[in-house]
């Protein structure tokens, strides 16, 4: 939590303090992945049957695979996941330029290996949003 004299979560990046632009909760990021992995789930049963769920080899990856694919696009054409367009949320660069699809890719593919989304700064920023100079922030 910030003291009193470092403001409030964004205020270093120039985001308002509630509403529309400011950073996501983080319980609606959290809410976000939660409906992403289990749209991801029911995608990948759907095509690739039960085994993955508890099967091993190839059929093992297809959830994260599933995962990944949804992220990079959706993140990139409509500025964030299926969860996180769900849940009112949006992935935008902080130069305020598109995201394009290289640095959706980058940031989908850190997220898919979860240790970077793990790290994070004060400004809710895991090591993700840093490596693509991104913030999650509110749609309304």
């Amino acid at each position: 939590m910030a003291s009193a004299s470092e403001g409030y979560p964004g205020q270093r990046l120039g985001l308002p303090r509630e509403g529309r632009g400011s950073l996501a909760s983080w319980g609606a990021r959290i809410g976000a992945l939660i409906i992403d992995w289990a749209a991801c789930m029911a995608v990948a049963v759907g095509f690739f049957g039960s085994a993955v769920l508890t099967g091993g080899g190839w059929r093992a990856w297809m959830i994260l695979t599933v995962f990944f694919i949804e992220s990079a696009l959706l993140s990139w054409l409509a500025g964030g996941s299926f969860g996180q367009l769900l849940s009112r949320i949006a992935v935008v660069r902080l130069d305020a330029q598109p995201l394009g699809l290289p640095r959706a890719l980058l940031r989908a593919l850190l997220v898919s290996l979860a240790l970077p989304a793990l790290i994070i700064s004060t400004d809710r920023r895991g090591l993700h949003d840093l490596a693509v100079g991104t913030v999650v922030i509110n749609r309304r």
